[in-house]
């Protein structure tokens, strides 16, 4: 009986963690697109294919939820998270495809205005941002039974999407960087993806001081993350990357002419 008393509150505020993290993504997301989407779709400055702005909705909805399903634990709504978790299986879907189509369009966008083989190497960032997310989801999903895995592992994959708002303030605010044809440069892609990984430190931090140690998760993800977020950056100058990405492009068909 008192184990379990005192155990309740320990297990009431590993739930809150969860949802003040994705409160975290939540604010992350909003105010890194600021610059370069809300302020410029407020001003009627942006315009952009519908499957950008499809994106962008469904990626930071994507954090909306997340927020959801880590609140409905503490509150003591398990059978709701799982019910409502259901529909996190399509949602990831839909980001997949979402985020595929984005960077397609954003390469032959990039193709149209000249700057090929900026966007050819650029198409590296998105992959691996939609490959990561969907492999850290489907081993989330696989380890549902396992909910001390299964909570990191969808802390992670929300984290993976969060390189892109990070960065858009850095380049504007920070850097004031051109961005040839919308692309920006690969190298963009290290420090703000490690800068994003803090959020897995503080989740590592949380782990030591609740448990005594970081869990598995986290120890092997990380350096992993974190030499892919450098790798793609010798990866996008060969020539075998280019090669695959104007077979990509491919898909889309042939580019439009430019405008005049």
């Amino acid at each position: 009986m008192t184990a379990v008393a005192s155990g309740a509150p320990v297990r009431a505020r590993v739930g809150d963690f969860y949802t003040w993290m994705s409160a975290a993504f939540v604010a992350t997301a909003f105010l890194g697109f600021i610059p370069t989407y809300f302020e410029p779709m407020a001003q009627g400055k942006f315009q952009a294919n519908p499957v950008v702005h499809l994106h962008g909705v469904a990626f930071f909805g994507w954090t909306l939820f997340a927020l959801v399903q880590t609140s409905l634990v503490p509150a003591g709504k398990t059978a709701l998270h799982r019910s409502v978790g259901l529909i996190g299986v399509s949602y990831a879907t839909l980001l997949t495809v979402l985020g595929l189509l984005a960077a397609l369009n954003s390469l032959n966008t990039a193709t149209v205005m000249g700057f090929g083989a900026q966007g050819e190497a650029f198409l590296i960032v998105p992959l691996l941002v939609i490959v990561t997310f969907a492999v850290l989801f489907t081993a989330a999903i696989a380890n549902i039974r396992r909910p001390e895995v299964h909570k990191r592992l969808m802390l992670l994959a929300t984290v993976s999407v969060l390189n892109a708002p990070v960065a858009r303030p850095m380049l504007t605010w920070v850097l004031h960087a051109d961005m040839p044809g919308g692309q920006p440069p690969v190298w963009i892609n290290a420090p703000v993806s490690w800068l994003s990984y803090g959020f897995i430190l503080i989740a590592m931090a949380h782990d030591w001081k609740t448990r005594g140690r970081p869990h598995a998760v986290y120890v092997i993800a990380l350096p992993v993350l974190a030499f892919l977020a450098w790798a793609v950056i010798p990866v996008s100058e060969t020539v075998a990357w280019h090669s695959f990405a104007r077979d990509f492009l491919a898909l889309a068909g042939k580019p439009p002419a430019a405008p005049a």
